[in-house]
């Protein structure tokens, strides 16, 4: 049995379930998203609980089990807390700002680059820090990956657009004479 695919998920107050045959609906305060899962699984809800099981044992099966209970758990923490990135931009006269709703970045080409985020992503800037935000945590991943491919961070001086928690692997520059 999958270890994650047996734990059920916990059903906040605010939160609204519905399940129409093979589609799970999830409502809340924030927006609403939906999933079609796989005819291998079922769902069900009990009391303030969902619960995923597997029809059959094939490798298949096993293997969906698990993927499923976690894209609907992201599901109901998106929509009750919300998902969010931090980006930190490197660089001497790299920055970013917000013009409007659109996201305005300086990255050491002969042009800024403008990028329109999504209606249901919010970006906010605040000194070399960039914050994406979001309920869907498949769009704030993307979104963030988008933003980070506009200059991706460098071996030699790491300057680029990174996450905060990444750690970037240092090349030795030229050495001696």
């Amino acid at each position: 049995m999958s270890r994650v695919g047996k734990k059920p998920i916990q059903i906040p107050q605010d939160i609204k379930v519905k399940i129409d045959g093979d589609t799970i609906h999830v409502e809340g305060k924030k927006g609403k998203l939906s999933y079609r899962f796989l005819p291998q699984v079922e769902v069900k809800q009990e009391g303030n609980e969902l619960i995923i099981t597997r029809k059959a044992e094939d490798r298949f099966s096993r293997a969906i089990h698990g993927t499923t209970r976690s894209l609907i758990a992201n599901m109901v923490e998106g929509l009750s807390k919300g998902f969010e990135k931090k980006l930190e931009i490197v660089g001497t006269g790299y920055r970013a700002q917000m013009q409007g709703n659109k996201l305005v970045l300086n990255l050491g080409y002969s042009h800024p680059i403008e990028y329109i985020p999504p209606k249901d992503i919010s970006i906010s800037v605040e000194r070399n820090t960039i914050t994406v935000s979001g309920y869907d945590k498949q769009k704030v991943g993307q979104v963030a990956a988008e933003i980070r491919a506009f200059r991706k961070p460098e071996p030699y001086k790491g300057k680029g657009i990174k996450y905060v928690d990444e750690v970037i692997r240092r090349k030795v520059g030229k050495i001696g004479a």
